[in-house]
């Protein structure tokens, strides 16, 4: 690794890198969202067992990500109790479960999330997916994650 990398494990044991030698103000400023749980510093990507997501921006009650889903990738069927979710699909194409409803997305469409609806991103794709998230509310860790189903096995037990 070189000098401008590290790599930094979580209690999951999920790599996140980062290259800093390039990150804005901002970023290197260490803007945090509280004492929020499991969460990562502006500009790290943070591997997934679907693809990665990166923060792009943080301040008080908000959160930005860019969300990469690689195809056959699929996110738990998932629920927050602290925060809502704002999806903007920017390349490639997703299948989403929003409440009870299915529904396709496609570039340049979007869907809002309100806190404590069950939802899921998956992408049914041959190419990467591309999402924008934007996260509001009153706690945006990584520990408000209420996980229903998981085809990589990590729903509490």
């Amino acid at each position: 690794m070189d000098s401008h990398h590290d790599a930094v494990t979580d209690p999951d044991a999920e790599v996140r890198r980062g290259d800093h030698s390039h990150r804005s103000t901002l970023a290197t400023g260490g803007s945090r969202t509280g004492d929020a749980k499991g969460e990562d510093e502006l500009g790290q990507t943070v591997e997934r067992p679907w693809g990665h997501y990166r923060s792009i921006d943080r301040g008080e009650r908000f959160q930005v990500k860019q969300i990469v889903v690689e195809p056959g990738g699929r996110l738990s069927l998932q629920k927050h109790h602290h925060r809502s979710e704002h999806w903007v699909v920017v390349a490639g194409t997703a299948r989403i479960v929003h409440g009870e409803e299915e529904a396709l997305l496609y570039e340049n469409e979007h869907v809002f999330i309100n806190a404590g609806t069950t939802h899921r991103l998956e992408n049914p794709g041959k190419v990467p997916l591309r999402v924008i998230e934007v996260q509001s509310g009153s706690y945006l860790g990584e520990d408000d994650i209420v996980r229903m189903e998981d085809v990589y096995g990590r729903c509490a037990s």
